[in-house]
């Protein structure tokens, strides 16, 4: 007899953000033999994903494909254009700010970051000021990133490129979206971003291993001014392959490539802006449950202004113990799991058991985000943890206003 909680068994839902839920089709085209790398489909199917990424990122630029996860597309992105001693200005908004910023000094450049919080987007302002003060150029790139996936925070990469053209700035603007690309709008040409890195592992569907650098004529340039670029990061032959294995720099990632072709087919069916609006629709029903909750207790949603909220990822506040008390109770009796608060605080210190994320990303539905949110309801319910009632009306509610 089975000793494991009564609503433990099933199909597991992983709520985090990223790995993100697989469609069942990404999984059946990836369920096959090994297929010849030097000809035949493998070699068409490569191909033909050059320009449906790009579509998503909605670029007429560059693409460079890598095996390999968001940090080697951080790496790509500076080892082809910032050389030791070059100096990279980086608003930080959470974690992965300050780990692209940790990146480019290992590989020798002089950083400067503009830490604005966890709880706030980047002020532009300041960055203004920076950039104006920058007389000399000395500043090469500005690193942002779009959506922090530690913090939620989602930011106006737009506005960036304003000040850059603003202040007649010529550093490259680059953007990580690794969080955001097929969730959050994001518009690499019209925005004037230069280059941008993302990941196959969340809006994409496909199980990590695959990374993305986009990139335009500009910053193409300044690659070709480099002193050096190692021929494994070097995006030139991968943009541009005279063969098929130039693309990886050797053997495909070969079942990535099955999966990836599906994936983009279900995004292009769907359509990108009905698929912004999908994740806009969802997000807003996890925040007006949350706000339900946080009216009679603890919770907290991270980020105060829905202006500035990432339409991908949720970061919660709900006090120690609570968060991990909540994130086991649901993984054990329901097969749910939550995303750790990550970055919020130091693991060795209690109060990094007071944060959780939700994952809200590529393949969810309506029924999925009301069952992640009746999974916590649950949780709440069985720890005893204070919350105001109403959250699964208001979620449901969103939800049919559309």
């Amino acid at each position: 007899m089975s000793t494991s909680p009564i609503a433990r068994h099933g199909r597991d839902y992983l709520a985090i953000p990223g790995p993100s839920v697989m469609p069942d089709a990404v999984l059946r085209a990836m369920h096959r033999a090994a297929p010849n790398i030097y000809a035949g489909e493998l070699v068409e199917i490569a191909a033909s994903l050059v320009p449906d990424l790009k579509k998503v990122a909605r670029t007429d630029g560059h693409v460079a494909m890598y095996i390999g996860n968001g940090h080697a597309a951080w790496e790509a992105a500076l080892a082809n254009t910032i050389a030791p001693g070059d100096t990279v200005l980086v608003p930080a908004t959470g974690r992965f700010g300050h780990g692209w910023a940790d990146m480019a000094e290992g590989l020798g450049a002089e950083v400067e970051i503009m830490d604005f919080g966890k709880r706030a987007p980047m002020d532009i302002d300041r960055i203004a000021e920076t950039l104006r003060a920058d007389t000399a150029h000395r500043i090469k790139a500005v690193l942002a990133v779009h959506v922090d996936t530690s913090t939620s925070v989602r930011n106006d990469i737009a506005a960036v490129r304003a000040v850059l053209d603003a202040t007649d700035h010529p550093a490259l603007l680059m953007a990580d979206c690794i969080a955001s690309l097929g969730c959050d709008r994001f518009e690499m040409d019209a925005w004037g971003v230069d280059v941008m890195v993302a990941g196959c592992q969340k809006g994409l569907m496909v199980p990590p291993g695959m990374a993305f650098v986009f990139f335009n004529d500009k910053a193409a340039a300044v690659r070709a001014q480099m002193p050096r670029v190692s021929r494994y990061w070097d995006w030139t032959p991968r943009a541009n392959p005279e063969e098929f294995f130039m693309y990886w720099n050797g053997t495909a990632p070969t079942h990535h490539l099955y999966g990836l072709r599906t994936a983009l087919d279900m995004l292009h069916a769907e359509g990108i802006e009905q698929v912004w609006a999908r994740h806009t629709v969802l997000a807003r029903s996890i925040w007006a449950a949350c706000e339900a909750w946080g009216q009679g207790g603890p919770l907290e949603l991270n980020v105060r202004d829905a202006a500035n909220r990432s339409t991908a990822v949720t970061s919660l506040r709900i006090g120690a113990p609570h968060g991990t008390a909540l994130r086991d109770w649901v993984e054990q009796n329901l097969g749910l799991t939550l995303g750790i608060g990550l970055g919020m605080a130091p693991p060795s210190d209690p109060d990094w058991h007071g944060f959780f994320r939700l994952g809200h990303m590529g393949h969810v539905n309506g029924h999925m985000i009301m069952g992640l949110l009746g999974g916590i309801q649950a949780g709440l319910g069985a720890l005893d943890i204070p919350h105001g009632p109403g959250a699964l009306d208001a979620a449901a509610g969103v939800i049919s206003a559309g």
